[in-house]
């Protein structure tokens, strides 16, 4: 029996510029989206000074939503996005929002739609820096059509009542 040399393993070089951005739509378009700054923790302090301004441009770009009770919020479980000091942010502002489903990304139009729509025009690209990223995100999120996104408030509404029919059991 010989020592073979193992084969070398291919491996991907990893990118070493990285960002983070949280974005909020509705079925028309992007209503706003935040790059994090790097180094920073999305905790309930810094998402509560993300939906302050999220909350002021809705009132700008969107006339139509600035009566209380006329637009709803759907975001995950993250534990930012559930914590005391935005639950109150939220009541006292008489913004709604509808609850979603634990251990369920695959029902957040971000996760099952956007995602998707931003990751392939990025796949296997490189940049040079962390403002390079953002404007490709941006030129991505830019060029999708109303109609597409209206039609992924549509796919949430065909899973939800895929759930709803499976009465709580897994289906995949």
């Amino acid at each position: 029996m010989r020592n073979e040399p193992k084969p070398k393993k291919l491996r991907l070089e990893e990118s070493k510029v990285k960002t983070m951005m949280t974005y909020f739509y509705d079925s028309k378009g992007i209503v706003h989206k935040v790059f994090v700054p790097p180094g920073q923790n999305v905790n309930a302090v810094f998402y509560l000074g993300v939906f302050k301004r999220l909350v002021r441009r809705i009132r700008r770009v969107r006339p139509e939503y600035r009566e209380d009770g006329s637009w709803r919020l759907l975001h995950d479980n993250a534990p930012s996005y559930r914590s005391t000091l935005v639950a109150d942010y939220l009541t006292k502002n008489h913004i709604l929002t509808i609850n979603h489903s634990p251990y369920s990304p695959d029902k957040a139009p971000c996760d099952f739609y956007l995602f998707g729509k931003m990751h392939l025009p990025m796949k296997r690209k490189r940049y040079a820096d962390v403002e390079a990223i953002q404007k490709a995100c941006t030129g991505i999120l830019a060029a999708i059509p109303g109609n597409e996104l209206k039609h992924s408030f549509d796919l949430l509404l065909d899973r939800a009542k895929s759930c709803i029919k499976a009465e709580g059991y897994h289906f995949e």
